[in-house]
């Protein structure tokens, strides 16, 4: 739960630019886009691998 506390003399876009910021920092939009749409167990396995795949050649370009 993200918590931005309006100081005094500030303008309430300024806090909400805030809020947002902070909202951002704790991935909170991010898991909403997540959980819009629902992804079978099959296809979370399938994405799983493939950016596990991809962390291993990273991984091994950045050793050469």
């Amino acid at each position: 739960m993200v918590f931005v506390k309006v100081r005094d003399a500030e303008h309430l876009e300024e806090a909400l630019k805030r809020f947002k910021r902070e909202c951002e920092k704790n991935g909170i939009l991010k898991e909403i886009k997540r959980r819009e749409t629902y992804t079978p167990p099959s296809i979370r396995r399938k994405l799983k691998s493939q950016e596990a795949q991809r962390r291993m050649r990273r991984t091994k370009r950045k050793r050469f």
